[in-house]
């Protein structure tokens, strides 16, 4: 239970930048408390702006306004309703990650652009897993950068999982291979492999993150059993392209979202779950292993628009 509010807690504190951007500016918009074209008009901008989307907002404000038009209402009811409608249109994608144990180890395909925060994501991981008893490996996939690599070392030993690595510049499909025959090896339940992200040639990434589907395909036919695809918030609006992006390169399987802390568009996650649909398995609020954590809908929702998520 305190996990549980202590998680909340820091879900709040992380999403602070956006909340406060929403709730001032219905503050702002609601001042006068009632609900008429032109108030609906200024929230609908309001809702792009913290990057929801377009279409979002409309339906948001259209919804809000579908009873209530020319009626007294106060900012919190507004906050209120507001929440209550976009839980909804995220629990389809509140599907946090779950190991098959028939895959033993689950192999888990970590992908996204330098800078996303996919080589900590995978770290935190690492010490999530672990810590609810999990033996975990770590296969340093992004052999192109020595930080990543050694990144990956620093998690390793933090958290007691096996670190795979070679030198910068190895074959990183050989590391994958070798990789998963070593988690074999060890019973390891999860496998969790770091790739490269350098999208101005995107040819050559195609072609190594195939490669190494390829490979991991020799051990096992079914891995990897989860791909998953790291996105950074305070990019907004272009994290759409980014999906679009990777979806052309890989089959994307899930998403985790990251640096929520750091922008005021937290939005964009409603804006994500609307346009692509694909399962929303984490959110990083943080710094801390603790700060990232499985995404549930309501409490997000809430947290946005600077309610209480609820008790623990």
């Amino acid at each position: 239970m305190t996990e549980k509010r202590g998680w909340l807690g820091r879900l709040a504190a992380g999403l602070k930048r956006t909340s406060s951007r929403l709730g001032e500016g219905i503050t702002g918009i609601f001042a006068k408390r009632r609900l008429d074209r032109q108030t609906l008009s200024e929230l609908e901008d309001l809702l792009i702006a913290a990057d929801l989307g377009p279409a979002t907002a409309a339906r948001l404000t259209e919804e809000l306004g579908r009873d209530r038009l020319d009626k007294e209402i106060g900012e919190t009811e507004v906050r209120e309703i507001l929440a209550g409608s976009i839980a909804p249109l995220l629990e389809p994608v509140a599907r946090p990650l779950a190991l098959d144990p028939a895959h033993k180890p689950f192999v888990v395909l970590v992908i996204g652009v330098n800078g996303s925060g996919k080589t900590t994501t995978i770290g935190k991981l690492a010490q999530f897993y672990r810590e609810a008893g999990k033996r975990v490996v770590m296969a340093a996939g992004d052999t192109f950068r020595a930080a990543a690599i050694e990144q990956l070392r620093i998690w390793g030993e933090r958290t007691g999982a096996t670190v795979i690595a070679r030198e910068p510049g190895a074959d990183a499909a050989g590391l994958a291979y070798d990789a998963l025959a070593a988690a074999r090896a060890e019973g390891a339940d999860l496998l969790l492999i770091d790739t490269a992200g350098r999208l101005h040639n995107k040819s050559d990434l195609m072609a190594e993150l195939g490669k190494i589907i390829r490979v991991l395909k020799k051990l096992d036919p079914a891995a990897p059993h989860e791909c998953l695809l790291v996105l950074d918030a305070t990019i907004g609006q272009n994290a759409h392209q980014q999906v679009e992006t990777f979806k052309s390169l890989v089959q994307v399987s899930g998403l985790v979202v990251t640096k929520l802390d750091g922008t005021a568009r937290g939005g964009v996650l409603v804006a994500l779950a609307e346009r692509f649909g694909l399962p929303v398995r984490a959110i990083g609020v943080g710094e801390t292993a603790e700060d990232l954590r499985p995404f549930e809908a309501a409490a997000f929702a809430r947290s946005l628009l600077g309610l209480p998520a609820g008790e623990g």
